[in-house]
């Protein structure tokens, strides 16, 4: 039985994991915690760690979709020894080159979030990211994120240094929906590319949340994945 901590993407909470808790944890102690900011927990008030947030709930295997991949992958390289297995869903990479097409709408999102249209801003993460039958879903978990968000002003962020990819030796299973945006299956295969112990899968008829479009195929995954 491991013990399996899962990090939701920045579109929702720990929520959009409800469709893997169940499955996995009939053979594993599963964890889902809302990151602070989002969901039940608040934004800080102090400097704040991501890494240092979930490196207290490891040892154990680290499985992150989004910004919840780029948290795990960074607490992967920041704890080789304390991260026995690394799963990376759509995963989000440190300096990423982006492309035109995904700056035009980080910078349509943060001029409505600096304006405080919190619906116009939640709107544009639906439309971008989630497929039209989950977005009523979505849409209350990225709406509850925004609000504490903004509650009051931003801590600093603190990030340990990135060691390279070609350090991390642990086994590690990059996914990526076959519908995500081309930025990220570009991050997925260079992610394959740059870790040793890699298998890559494409899950085809998901989006960039696989684990709500394509739920069963994730869960068979990652159940076969913790078993190896």
């Amino acid at each position: 039985m491991a013990r399996v901590i899962l990090l939701h993407s920045a579109l929702g909470d720990s929520r959009l994991w409800k469709r893997q808790v169940p499955a996995l944890e009939r053979e594993h102690h599963v964890l889902a915690p809302d990151l602070p900011g989002w969901g039940d927990n608040p934004m800080p008030t102090e400097p704040y760690s991501f890494v240092e947030f979930v490196a207290e709930l490891l040892p154990g295997v680290l499985v992150g979709n989004s910004f919840g991949g780029a948290i795990a992958l960074r607490t992967a390289l920041a704890h080789p020894d304390q991260v026995e297995r690394l799963a990376l869903v759509g995963s989000g990479l440190p300096a990423w080159d982006w492309t035109e097409q995904m700056r035009a709408h980080f910078e349509a999102e943060g001029e409505a979030f600096e304006a405080g249209d919190l619906d116009a801003a939640t709107e544009l993460n639906m439309e971008f990211w989630v497929k039209p039958e989950h977005r009523d879903e979505v849409r209350p978990q990225q709406r509850r994120m925004l609000e504490l968000q903004t509650a009051h002003e931003e801590p600093e962020l603190l990030w340990p240094d990135l060691p390279p990819l070609s350090s991390l030796e642990v086994p590690t299973l990059v996914v990526v929906g076959a519908d995500d945006h081309a930025d990220f299956q570009a991050i997925a295969q260079h992610l394959a590319e740059q870790i040793p112990n890699t298998e890559l899968v494409v899950v085809p008829g998901a989006g960039h949340l696989v684990g709500v479009d394509q739920s069963e195929e994730l869960n068979a995954l990652l159940l076969e994945f913790l078993s190896e």
